[in-house]
């Protein structure tokens, strides 16, 4: 009796193609993987309300990259060409937030009519203990709520994350052609220009003088249907008053009334 395998020599090659075909697929994923999962775990920036010349809260993530030390201080620095004035940090527990300001070139107007001379030129996060540090393979976030934001479509800031370890990696790096990213890009957040809000508003606007004007002619309309029913009623009281009179004179007269 023939064996079944030796019969069907096909067999062995397709099952030898899906074998390649899977080492290829493995291969592929551990490459992308490789490529994508530094560049996942960068110090990135976040924003709530970040809109150009506004106020708002940015949110800083920030990965434990290395295998074997914690992340134990993040310096935030801030730009000095669009100068922020209006830095708060959110109180977070185990760490505590060192706030360094510099004199302004010009001083600018402040609320109530102050003068600000200086700006936020960096934040300061550290960890008090290496219980409260970011372990690796974890990631923690910093709030800071902050103003005004520059008037251009992003803004970049630098942050230096320290390690347990005593190693440093400086997120600073500008893409030298606006495309490629280079190996330790500066946190960067997208601003909505000012005119988004405007917009907004102006376009509501209508919306309430069109019911302020939808409401008025209704009550205007309302208002001539009672007009038109008392003048109505007062010119049927005249026509019954005139015919009765006109009945009497006619009796009065011995005249007999139409029927």
């Amino acid at each position: 009796m023939m064996n079944e395998s030796a019969a069907k020599p096909g067999s062995r090659r397709r099952g030898g193609r899906r074998t390649r075909v899977g080492v290829l697929i493995v291969g592929a994923a551990a490459a992308v993987a490789a490529v994508a999962g530094p560049a996942s775990a960068h110090v990135k920036v976040s924003g709530i309300n970040a809109v150009q010349g506004g106020s708002g809260v940015v949110t800083f993530r920030v990965p434990s990259e290395s295998a074997t030390a914690s992340t134990v201080e993040l310096l935030i620095t801030f730009p000095s060409a669009t100068p922020f004035t209006s830095v708060d940090t959110q109180p977070k527990a185990g760490w505590t937030a060192k706030v360094t300001k510099k004199p302004l070139s010009k001083p600018v107007a402040g609320e109530g009519g102050s003068e600000i001379t200086q700006y936020v030129s960096q934040v300061d996060f550290k960890a008090d203990s290496a219980a409260d540090a970011i372990p690796p393979g974890e990631f923690d976030m910093f709030n800071l709520s902050v103003g005004p934001f520059p008037k251009s479509a992003s803004v970049s800031f630098g942050a230096l994350q320290t390690y347990s370890d005593g190693s440093q990696v400086n997120w600073d790096e500008q893409s030298a052609d606006g495309v490629t990213q280079p190996a330790h890009p500066a946190p960067a957040l997208a601003l909505e220009p000012a005119a988004t809000t405007t917009t907004q508003n102006a376009t509501a606007a209508p919306a309430g003088d069109q019911s302020t004007a939808s409401a008025a002619t209704t009550s205007q309309s309302s208002w001539t249907g009672v007009t038109g029913l008392i003048l109505g009623a007062i010119a049927l009281l005249i026509s019954l008053v005139t015919l009765a009179g006109v009945r009497g004179r006619r009796a009065e007269n011995g005249e007999h009334p139409a029927s």
